[in-house]
C-alpha cells in the first residue's frame, strides 16, 4: 500500500455504479447534466474537517467519462459539503473542462466580494444554500441577504436544497430572494402525500411566477419502490408539463448519502423520455433552459 493510499480516509458512503449501462435515449447536442459533483482526489483536494460524510474519490476524469458514456456535452458541478468552502477541486474541474462545465459554490458564513469574483472568473454561476440538518440546517436570513448583494453584479442564481416540509415553511423566504432561484432535487417531498399534497402544490405555486426554476433530479431519492421508479415518475412528468421553461435535469452523480442500492445512471437518463416525451421538450429541458440559467455561451 502506498503512503497516499494509507492516508486516504475511509469512505462512509457507497460509490456509484462503476459501469452504468449506455442509455437507449439519444440526447440532443448540447445536453447538460444540471446537477453533479466531484470528490477529491483526496491526496490533491483533502476533504473538510468536520464533514458529515466521507465519499470515495470521484474526480473530474470519472465525471467526464460518465458524461461521454451517457451523451452529455455540458454539466453543472455543485460544490459538495464534504469539501466545505474549499473550492479547489471544483475550480480545477472547471479549468479542466474549459467551458464544458459551470459551477455552484458553497460560500460559507462570511464570503467577500473578492471570493465571489474569483469564483465567477473560474466559471461558477450560483450559490447553494442547504436547509437539511445533516448539511448545516437553515442558513441565517442575514447571510442570504449578504450573498444576494455579492452575486447581483454577476447574475448568479441561488440553488436551494430543501425537503418538502422546509419548502412549505420557507415559501415566503424563497419568494423574497431577488436572485434567480433554482430548487434542487424536486424539493425532496414525500410522494406518499400524492399530487395534491401540500409540498407538491407549494412547489407548483412557486413555479407559477416564472422566476423560480427546478431541477428534476433525485427521482431515485423520491421513489419508495426503487427502479424503475414508477411511483415517482408521475411527479416529475407533472412538473415538466406545468413549467416547461423552468425545469432542468440532473443525474446527482455520484449520488452522495444514498445508503441503499445505487441507481444506474443510464436508466435514469432513459426516464427523460417519459418526463419530456418529445424532441422539443427534451431540447428545452436539457439544452435551452440550462444554457439560460447557468450562463453557457
Amino acid at each position: 500500500m502506498t503512503d497516499t493510499a494509507a492516508a486516504s480516509p475511509e469512505p462512509t458512503i457507497p460509490p456509484p455504479l462503476a459501469e452504468p449501462r449506455r442509455p437507449r435515449l439519444r440526447l440532443p447536442p448540447g445536453s447538460c447534466d444540471s446537477h453533479c459533483h466531484v470528490f477529491g482526489p483526496h491526496h490533491r483536494f483533502p476533504y473538510a474537517a468536520g464533514r458529515s460524510f466521507t465519499p470515495h474519490d470521484m474526480p473530474e476524469a470519472r465525471l467526464r467519462g460518465l458524461h461521454d458514456h451517457l451523451g452529455f456535452d455540458r454539466a453543472v458541478i455543485v460544490q459538495s459539503a464534504c469539501h466545505g468552502t474549499d473550492h479547489a477541486a471544483l475550480v480545477d474541474a472547471l479549468r479542466t473542462g474549459a467551458g464544458r462545465y459551470r459551477g455552484v459554490a458553497l460560500l460559507g458564513a462570511a464570503p467577500t466580494a473578492g471570493d465571489v469574483l474569483a469564483l465567477h472568473e473560474a466559471g461558477v454561476r450560483g450559490a447553494r444554500f442547504n436547509f437539511l440538518p445533516h448539511l448545516g440546517g437553515y442558513p441565517p436570513e442575514s447571510l442570504i441577504r449578504h450573498v444576494e448583494r455579492l452575486v447581483e453584479p454577476h447574475g448568479w442564481h441561488f440553488a436551494i436544497h430543501v425537503t418538502g416540509a422546509d419548502l412549505i415553511a420557507c415559501e415566503a423566504l424563497i419568494r423574497s430572494i431577488r436572485a434567480p432561484v433554482v430548487i434542487d432535487h424536486m424539493a425532496r417531498f414525500d410522494i406518499r402525500d400524492g399530487l395534491a399534497g401540500q409540498a407538491f402544490t407549494t412547489l407548483l405555486r412557486l413555479l407559477d411566477g416564472g422566476r423560480i426554476a427546478l431541477k428534476l433530479s433525485g427521482i431515485d431519492r423520491l421513489s419508495r419502490q426503487g427502479p424503475p421508479y414508477d411511483d415517482a415518475l408521475p411527479f416529475a412528468r407533472a412538473l415538466a408539463a406545468h413549467a416547461p421553461g423552468q425545469v432542468v435535469w440532473g443525474t446527482d452523480w455520484p449520488h452522495p448519502n444514498l445508503h441503499g442500492p445505487m441507481p444506474d445512471d443510464g436508466e435514469l437518463v432513459d426516464l427523460i423520455a417519459a418526463i419530456a416525451p418529445n424532441e422539443a421538450a427534451r431540447h428545452q429541458l436539457l439544452v435551452a433552459n440550462p444554457a439560460r440559467l447557468f450562463g453557457f455561451d
